[in-house]
């Protein structure tokens, strides 16, 4: 093949060959920093300066943000004639997964007798139509949670089945039963709604391949060359529907690292990479090891991390870079220490030239985020939340509402999160009715609920008037019934749960003032940082995101917070269990996310729920070799002495 040397120029050995290598199955093992970007948009300008047309080759990726540079470097190379074809307009089809199936069924709509422009339902249309589901199946939404059944049907969906499939494996399983009664009325819903939710857009074009020949047939025939991106975090449905779209062919390349495998709590199934050369018995298999991003000792650490793992397909990341600083470890007094080592460390990396956009804080979980939020306020930095900040966080406005509602607030959004959270039954209506003051006009029924409601906040204002703050936010969680209803709900409600805790941590610091000034004075400072104007994206800021969210970023300076054994790695709350395997491969995305600079963090005690809990580091700590880690002294005197 007479490939155009701008199209291999610049290349590693190993990328040249995965760029040349355009027939038969592909796996590409492209390990964190790699280029596996540069790698599949050259391969798809080698494909089309070998006499493929654009049309014929698929690339298909999970998020927006990476179809959209994709399809920006393939259009730079057709515009600039790399492929030594003429640009006549026509290109690959570049897409996240859910944009594709929404193409085929737009195409095939008459075929599925469904309209052309169908609405997408959003996880709130699903939850709303899921509610309304519940109530024509004869169940109680208050009994059972909507959303715990909508991840129910979506995870089933996840997994390739239709309603009718999973009839079949139902069996007597009451939970199954009633999942599968409610999926036979949202769907009705959706039908009458003309609509389809986000888990359909895939299972639908995977049905209608499955079960029409012809259909089948045109689009094996059209998509020769088949590209797909990320394919350690395909579901079911997403790897099925990629083996029958290259079922004609064989021409299909997936890129992925099983090392990055961190969301099989979403169904992303590594067994999808491991047995690739089993669904696939010609496929070549190609090594990306060069790393173009970090220096020497992070990928040392990093390697050393990950070879523990069983469930993997061995690698080594190597560079040319230089050696680098070592891994700073700081081994704070509490979770307060360490926001101000993390803090002031940032202040003086941006002392001395550093752009606050090239510092990243990372932590396992959400909640994190408070203290990390009060340092660098405290300190005047700019910062930015990934996700929502924790102020501004539903369930911590809902928690603030029912303390501002029992000291005599009438703000009408605390009304209105008070008696909607947790979900009462309460509508449009009523609530007029409740804003207008009108409620004895209302039935029987309803005014015992407003007055449940009403007895809550008088037990909530008699705490606030003889208990600490903490034991007053305590109060609300459990007179609320907030805590009883995200206990039964999905593991993103178990996370809010989590928030929730962490209020009671920040209102415990008030604790040692009178008690009516404490809770006066939490619910202010409260107030002033929910109000803080949203921070604009393309502002000069440190970022501060959960692990999960990091994947795929890439940072000069890098922070991972809160490396207690029970945090990260994370032990999980109520049946959730930890996968010890992916915990680590999530600590190994941390560690991969820096070019220059590692630092490390625990703390000896973290307060949880209001109590303080002492903390064993992290086995992740102990895993790194001693060579590889400085230990970093304080910036100040510690704290010691902490007013109970």
């Amino acid at each position: 093949m007479n490939t155009p040397p701008e199209l291999t120029a610049g290349l590693n050995p190993a990328q040249r060959d995965a760029v040349l290598h355009t027939e038969g199955p592909l796996l590409i093992l492209a390990g964190a920093g790699a280029g596996k970007t540069k790698v599949i948009t050259h391969r798809i300008g080698a494909l089309i300066a070998s006499g493929v047309a654009p049309a014929e080759i698929l690339a298909v990726t999970f998020t927006n943000k990476a179809a959209k540079e994709m399809r920006e470097r393939v259009s730079a190379m057709l515009h600039s004639g790399t492929t030594t074809r003429p640009y006549a307009g026509e290109r690959p089809f570049v897409s996240t997964f859910h944009s594709l199936g929404v193409h085929i069924l737009k195409e095939n709509s008459r075929a599925l007798d469904i309209p052309r422009n169908f609405t997408i339902f959003d996880r709130s249309d699903s939850s709303r139509a899921i509610k309304e589901a519940l109530q024509s199946a004869g169940f109680d939404p208050k009994e059972f949670e909507p959303r715990r059944i909508l991840s129910a049907i979506s995870r089933e969906k996840g997994k390739g089945l239709t309603r009718s499939a999973f009839a079949e494996v139902a069996g007597r399983d009451f939970f199954k039963r009633l999942v599968l009664a409610v999926w036979e009325h949202y769907d009705q819903i959706l039908a009458k709604e003309k609509a389809l939710d986000f888990d359909d857009l895939l299972l639908r074009t995977l049905s209608l391949l499955r079960d029409n020949s012809a259909i089948r047939d045109y689009y094996q025939g059209m998509w020769r060359y088949i590209h797909v991106d990320e394919y350690q975090d395909t579901n079911g449905v997403q790897y099925e529907l990629m083996q029958i779209l290259a079922g004609k062919h064989k021409n299909i390349c997936v890129v992925g690292d099983i090392d990055q495998n961190i969301y099989s709590w979403r169904g992303a199934d590594l067994e999808h990479m491991l047995h690739f050369e089993e669904d696939y018995p010609k496929a070549r298999v190609i090594l990306l090891e060069e790393n173009y991003r970090s220096t020497k000792t992070i990928l040392a650490a990093a390697n050393d991390i990950i070879r523990k793992n069983v469930r993997r397909k061995e690698k080594n990341l190597f560079t040319k870079n230089p050696e680098g600083e070592k891994i700073s470890l700081y081994s704070s007094y509490d979770e307060i220490d360490e926001a101000r080592f993390i803090t002031q460390t940032s202040a003086e990396l941006i002392k001395k030239g550093v752009s606050p956009n090239e510092i990243a804080v990372l932590y396992r979980a959400n909640f994190q985020s408070r203290v990390i939020e009060e340092a660098m306020l405290a300190e005047n930095l700019p910062y930015q939340v990934l996700g929502v900040r924790f102020f501004e966080r539903k369930e911590v406005k809902d928690m603030l509402s029912y303390l501002r509602l029992a000291l005599g607030s009438e703000n009408v959004s605390d009304i209105k999160r008070v008696y909607n959270f947790p979900p009462r039954g309460i509508g449009k209506v009523t609530m007029l009715k409740i804003l207008e003051g009108k409620t004895e006009a209302l039935p029987a029924a309803m005014r015992s609920k407003i007055a449940g409601v009403k007895s809550v906040l008088e037990r909530i204002n008699v705490a606030a008037g003889k208990l600490p703050p903490s034991e007053v936010v305590k109060t609300v969680v459990t007179e609320s019934g907030i805590e009883a209803h995200l206990r039964k709900g999905t593991e993103e409600d178990l996370e809010r749960l989590e928030n929730i805790r962490e209020l009671v941590t920040l209102a415990s610091r008030y604790d040692h003032l009178p008690v009516a000034e404490g809770l006066e004075a939490f619910l202010a400072d409260a107030a002033l940082q929910s109000e803080q104007d949203e921070l604009d994206e393309k502002k000069s800021a440190i970022r501060l995101m959960t692990v999960h969210a990091a994947k795929g970023l890439e940072f000069e300076y890098v922070f991972i917070a809160g490396l207690e054994e029970g945090l990260f790695p994370h032990e999980g709350l109520g049946d959730e269990t930890r996968d010890n395997e992916e915990e680590r491969r999530l600590f190994y995305v941390a560690l991969t996310r820096a070019r220059r600079k590692l630092f490390i963090s625990y703390a000896s005690m973290r307060t949880l729920f209001g109590a303080r809990q002492v903390n064993v580091p992290s086995e992740f700590i102990t895993d790194l070799p001693e060579d590889l880690i400085e230990i970093e002294e304080p910036h100040m005197p510690r704290r010691v002495i902490y007013l109970d």
